[in-house]
């Protein structure tokens, strides 16, 4: 059993809401949170700089902070470092983001999936592998979600700006019958509320629900599985901290705290 810290990592705030599905299904676990803040977005850097962003956040992780597991909370990082960061980190437990597009393929009723992700995600070789082994027979319509995550790094995420943003990037997909949408970009999910307001509209206007797959629930409980395989869970009854830190300033971090606190 380890009381050491688990550390969740994102380019910016869009990992919370993996880190509010972590610290539910495990309560009594210490978590450090690493958002980026000074590099984001991610979505179109390149692959190379990704993997030096990505190694110094999990470096910091590790070697300073003394995590016992970390979960690579940005669907970007993972498609461009997972595999680096596992060789580099063995036998520490790496969690990454899967694309969500196996479950969203199996629930079609329409056989089309929409799949709302960053550039680079969708240009990585995990999301190709995983469309064309799950996606056969079936329509994936991909849009990179331009400005989404600038709307949620500047805390505007439920504003009219927003909701004009959602809808240009939703209606080709829409338009072609998606009735699974993937969140692909950890920070998607801040936008729930304008998302399920454009997919209502969609759904009275043409009778057709639209269903929204979000995988940090997934993640979270992967993160259960390998904790439980490893033997690293916290000792029972164990007091959870909770740590936030970042590359950005402190102005930024205090920001990371309070997006935090609005998750409970």
């Amino acid at each position: 059993m380890s009381n050491a810290p688990i550390g969740i990592y994102d380019s910016g705030m869009g990992g919370l809401t993996v880190w509010r599905e972590v610290r539910r299904a495990l309560p009594e676990e210490s978590l450090v949170f690493l958002g980026d803040g000074k590099n984001c977005p991610y979505g179109s850097r390149t692959r190379e700089e990704i993997r030096r962003l990505a190694d110094a956040a999990v470096a910091r992780l590790v070697e300073e902070e003394g995590c016992k597991m970390v979960v690579v909370a940005c669907n970007t990082a993972t498609a461009a470092a997972i595999d680096q960061l596992r060789a580099k980190y063995a036998p520490m437990p790496l969690v990454g983001m899967e694309p969500a597009v196996k479950p969203a393929c199996l629930a079609t009723r329409s056989g089309v999936v929409g799949v709302l992700a960053t550039e680079r995600s969708l240009d990585g070789d995990l999301f190709r592998r995983t469309a064309a082994r799950y996606g056969e027979g079936i329509e994936v319509v991909t849009a990179a979600g331009r400005g989404f995550v600038e709307l949620v790094e500047a805390d505007r995420e439920d504003t009219p700006e927003a909701e004009a943003c959602v809808r240009e990037v939703v209606a080709e997909m829409l338009a072609r019958g998606a009735d699974q949408i993937v969140l692909g970009c950890t920070h998607y999910p801040f936008l729930l509320p304008v998302l399920q307001r454009v997919l209502a509209e969609h759904t009275d206007r043409t009778g057709r629900d639209v269903a929204i797959v979000d995988p940090s629930p997934a993640v979270a409980r992967r993160a259960v599985q390998l904790l439980d395989a490893g033997r690293l869970r916290a000792e029972a009854g164990h007091r959870p901290e909770y740590r936030f830190l970042t590359f950005a300033d402190e102005s930024y971090r205090q920001r990371l705290i309070a997006k935090a606190e609005r998750l409970f």
